[in-house]
């Protein structure tokens, strides 16, 4: 899969989307004129540039990272954050609707973006320091950037209870080991917000830039769903970074 085969794939009309929604609850009548107008360019953009291409992307294993910026602009990425970091601002509802919509074009990318707005740039906003906030989130929010969450381990799954990955501070130096395993958006991240425990045992957000010393995502091939997404293994091997700006804790 390449560029020119999803170009090809958008101009042909072999997968047209003439979905026009249904509301057999009548959520409808609770929902704003805005949120029913954002719904409506999502759903647009879902059928224009989703559909057309994403079930050879599923075939082929392939992540369309080309639909990234036109995410961004959609306003995918983070529409809960304040504007001053890249966001609008937006109510959950609207975030669910945007989310829902992307789901019913594929999971895979609806991963995505819930893993980009929910898993990343949500903890940095919510816990991190005013220049993380400037630094990650406005990339984020774009799509020049894409982020990964790093909870599952291969031992314990997603229990933060039998976590084995752990850090230390030295210095000006965090010092993180561990292992995550199944970790969406990882093999073309540019960070990733990785949980460990401190000495003392309490679980923590460390963000983790793409070529830092001892962080590598082997990307998870042959799966059987999600095959649109990217997912990888993210082992970490005593990678060392300088504070404040890379491998600041982001929750504590």
């Amino acid at each position: 899969m390449n560029r020119s085969k999803l170009e090809e794939l958008w101009q042909s009309q072999s997968s047209r989307d003439t979905f026009q929604g249904c509301d057999f609850y009548e959520i409808d009548d609770l929902l704003t004129q805005e949120h029913k107008q954002i719904r409506e360019s999502v759903r647009g953009w879902v059928k224009q540039r989703l559909s057309p291409i994403i079930n050879e992307c599923a075939q082929e294993s392939y992540f369309p990272k080309e639909l990234l910026p036109e995410m961004g602009d959609l306003g995918l990425f983070g529409p809960h954050v304040p504007r001053q970091y890249g966001g609008s601002g937006a109510d959950y509802i609207t975030y669910g609707l945007m989310m829902q919509e992307v789901e019913r074009g594929d999971s895979g990318i609806r991963s995505t973006a819930s893993v980009q707005g929910s898993l990343v740039m949500h903890p940095i906003y919510l816990f991190g320091s005013e220049e993380q906030k400037l630094k990650y989130l406005p990339k984020l929010a774009t799509g020049e950037w894409l982020g990964a969450f790093g909870l599952t381990e291969p031992d314990h799954g997603s229990n933060p209870n039998g976590m084995l990955s752990h850090f230390t501070e030295d210095g000006d130096y965090i010092v993180l080991n561990g292992s995550k395993t199944w970790i969406s958006n990882a093999p073309f991240a540019d960070i990733a917000v990785v949980w460990a425990k401190n000495p003392q045992g309490k679980v923590q957000g460390v963000i983790v830039e793409r070529g830092m010393e001892g962080f590598s995502t082997p990307e998870i091939h042959n799966k059987w769903s999600l095959r649109a997404s990217a997912t990888a293994r993210c082992p970490i091997r005593r990678r060392q970074s300088t504070r404040p700006a890379n491998g600041t804790r982001v929750s504590g």
